[in-house]
């Protein structure tokens, strides 16, 4: 009998999932500011989708999350805002104001929203 490579057949499908998990954050404005200044929101003064107050901002994975911010129902964009995670004191949002711009008035509504994607894979293998 002449000699044959002998080798396995596996069969296996895999299912991938990648679903982003978002957390909305609330906060209206209690002074001006005015244009070429920045507003800066401290992490316990934004309120969550329940109306309950935030207690810390969540670290984003690099990578795999982002975070948006919306200044009166207008979405910004990215280089203005500074995302800085932790709890009351140390986590805060800030929002340079361009100079020669519009200033942000009291009473303003500032929505932070935050996505993070948590990818999960199931592989189940078949002969």
């Amino acid at each position: 009998m002449a000699l044959q490579l002998m080798k396995l057949f596996v069969g296996a499908a895999t299912t991938t999932a990648v679903g982003p998990d978002s957390s909305k954050y609330f906060y209206v404005t209690t002074a001006d500011t005015a244009a070429g200044a920045t507003l800066t929101i401290d992490a316990g003064s934004f309120f969550d989708d329940s109306g309950a107050a935030v207690t810390e901002l969540p670290a984003l994975e690099a990578g795999n999350s982002y975070f948006q911010v919306s200044v009166n129902g207008v979405l910004q964009m990215d280089g203005i805002s500074t995302y800085t995670p932790g709890a009351a004191g140390t986590g805060s949002l800030a929002v340079a104001v361009p100079a020669g711009g519009s200033a942000i008035v009291t009473g303003t509504p500032v929505v932070l929203e935050l996505a993070t994607f948590a990818p999960t894979s199931t592989t189940v293998v078949t002969t």
